[in-house]
């Protein structure tokens, strides 16, 4: 890919507030907009691993997945994994689809909360064999069965199909920040991760990689240590990266650019369809053509769990409104989302 194009794809995108506010669109952005010449976007592009794996795993379920009621519409499943929770397993805390209308005049952002208990299907293992289903919270199918089953999970709840998935892990986030500089946020209480050293104290200040994931992760001891309450921290967050990256005119200069580049290809793993700059940047040209305001981002309607305590259910038919307009690629009803043009009825 020419270094033109890059350039050109980077004032593009970036003129477009959802880039700003989207967490796909923090990470598409600074994994396409700017290249330091065809060294370097190799090396970038070799960072980038293939989820064979999961590829094979799906492969082999393929009968079992809903079909993609209309062409052209996108559905990407993004899902953050902590390799550093357990040397067993991965674990993942943060899981949200990009959907892509497919006239691209629409885009939506859909957080899964990590304690929505849902119906596991029995899921392929790495050694071939099957995990047994079962009713539990979401970030489990992870855990079980890595991105595949949580992929099949999230088809398995919604019934819609997932075209492709990305999974970022935590260390990258770090270092990401750090290499952006670090961010200002401001800490709505004091914070600590449990059985870490980091604290952050209450107020307005700026927070370097590892401060950040505290920032971003934290639950206990925080507010009403609730789920639904970190996904809004985490966006949150996510509009204050990308406000720093605007203001700080940082894809304009190459060599500021090229270590946070380095950082989210090298914790970046992909499907077959994403696993390289040249599908990225498709992706990104694709997300770029969503007009100002037409991005929504939600979180799937929940409610405590009357049985399982610290645990959630879906709001029924808010939740089946929500799953029914991703499979149709219709607008999502206004009372469902926060959107950020109140001019618009349906999003």
């Amino acid at each position: 890919m020419a270094l033109r194009e890059l350039r050109l794809l980077r004032r593009r995108l970036f003129a477009r507030r959802w880039v700003r506010r989207s967490a796909l669109g923090a990470a598409v952005l600074l994994v396409t907009a700017l290249c330091a010449g065809s060294l370097a976007y190799a090396r970038l592009n070799g960072n980038i691993r293939t989820d064979e794996a999961t590829d094979q795993a799906l492969d082999a379920d393929h009968g079992r997945r809903p079909a993609a009621l209309r062409p052209g519409a996108q559905n990407i499943l993004i899902m953050g994994s902590d390799i550093e929770a357990t040397k067993d397993s991965q674990r993942s805390d943060t899981t949200m689809l990009l959907h892509l209308s497919a006239d691209r005049k629409r885009a939506a952002l859909v957080s899964v909360p990590r304690d929505l208990m849902v119906d596991i299907p029995d899921c392929r293992l790495p050694d071939g064999e099957r995990s047994e289903p079962e009713y539990a919270q979401f970030n489990w199918a992870f855990e079980r069965g890595g991105a595949a089953c949580a992929i099949r999970t999230f088809e398995d709840l919604t019934d819609v199909r997932v075209d492709h998935h990305l999974v970022l892990d935590f260390t990258g986030f770090k270092k990401v920040v750090d290499a952006l500089g670090g961010v200002d946020v401001k800490v709505p209480e004091r914070m600590r991760v449990p059985g870490g050293d980091l604290v952050l104290d209450r107020g307005e200040q700026h927070l370097d990689g590892a401060q950040a994931l505290v920032f971003v992760r934290g639950r206990t001891g925080v507010g009403d240590g609730s789920d639904l309450q970190r996904i809004e921290r985490q966006k949150e967050f996510v509009r204050d990266l990308m406000d720093r990256v605007r203001d700080e005119g940082l894809l304009s200069h190459t060599t500021r650019l090229y270590p946070a580049l380095h950082a989210v290809t090298s914790s970046l793993t992909a499907d077959k369809g994403l696993d390289s700059l040249s599908e990225l940047y498709g992706l990104a040209e694709g997300a770029g053509q969503v007009p100002e305001g037409r991005t929504a981002i939600v979180t799937v309607p929940s409610v405590e769990h009357p049985d399982y305590w610290g645990r959630y259910t879906p709001v029924e038919d808010q939740a089946e409104a929500l799953f029914e307009a991703l499979r149709e690629d219709e607008p999502l009803p206004k009372h469902l989302y926060n959107a950020y043009d109140p001019e618009n009825d349906e999003l």
